[in-house]
């Protein structure tokens, strides 16, 4: 028991001293494992900030009746687009046509979707970090754990499939919000079917939410590839040179990095 004891706090002796080593090597940036954990990351970021930083108005433009006079309603919208809390406005005046404009709002909640997207990207960005500075600043440290290489493994396919899932619901309902914010919505504003004549004026260009749709794919395939470069590094591709190298106290040659 005590000898148990002893071998524990060995163990944990020794990794203290791995962890307060910081060594910077930039040799694993090089290699695969090490280059597309740079792209992921990079990746990442224009993720969360082509959509989380877009802000875009739809304009209908309106003829009164009454004086036949020709006024422009807008509608602004933006990150977590909730746009049934974006109410139409006019300038200076909401009330136009005799009628108060801001009891009028878009169509659709798409915050789940789009902030499940953001978030992850996030969290995809702050692990690329951790794990850049595990690969350059503790090299030695990652290669002769088994523990590290795994949790990294099994941390890939997870965010692989993350990828795909948030990517594709937040395709879905950036295609909704292309709907809700085009020509149909002034068929569901009530006052244009009988008070005023109204007509689809514009909407804002929606160009970088369409490229974080083409990011958030493009990191599914960064993650889908990098997962075999990530498991050379375990144990369950060369399991017998692994156990070898640990047995002997040795450093395990590098596969990946």
């Amino acid at each position: 028991m005590a000898s148990n004891i002893y071998l524990v706090r060995q163990r944990i002796s020794r990794l203290g001293q791995r962890m307060s080593s910081f060594q910077l090597n930039l040799n694993p940036l090089k290699e695969p494992l090490g280059f597309i954990k740079v792209l992921e990351w990079i990746a990442s970021i224009f993720a969360f900030a082509t959509c989380g930083g877009f802000k875009g108005k739809t304009e209908i433009q309106l003829t009164c009746h009454k004086g036949n006079e020709n006024k422009t309603i807008t509608a602004a919208f933006a990150y977590p687009f909730r746009l049934n809390e974006a109410s139409f406005d006019a300038i200076p005046n909401a009330n136009v046509c005799d009628i108060n404009w801001k009891n009028y709002v878009l169509i659709g909640d798409y915050s789940s979707s789009a902030q499940f997207y953001v978030t992850f990207a996030v969290f995809v960005f702050l692990y690329c970090l951790a794990a850049l500075l595990l690969y350059v600043g503790y090299t030695n440290l990652y290669r002769e754990s088994r523990k590290l290489p795994m949790i990294d493994f099994v941390v890939t396919l997870v965010a692989t499939f993350l990828w795909l899932v948030s990517t594709s619901a937040w395709a879905k309902a950036l295609t909704d919000i292309k709907i809700a914010t085009g020509p149909g919505i002034v068929k569901e504003l009530q006052p244009c079917n009988h008070q005023v004549t109204c007509y689809f004026g514009s909407v804002t260009s929606m160009g970088s939410l369409n490229v974080s749709v083409i990011f958030g794919f493009l990191n599914m395939i960064l993650w889908g590839g990098n997962a075999w470069f990530v498991y050379k590094e375990t144990s369950l591709h060369s399991p017998s040179n692994t156990s070898a190298s640990h047995s002997q106290g040795g450093i395990p040659p590098p596969s990946g990095i």
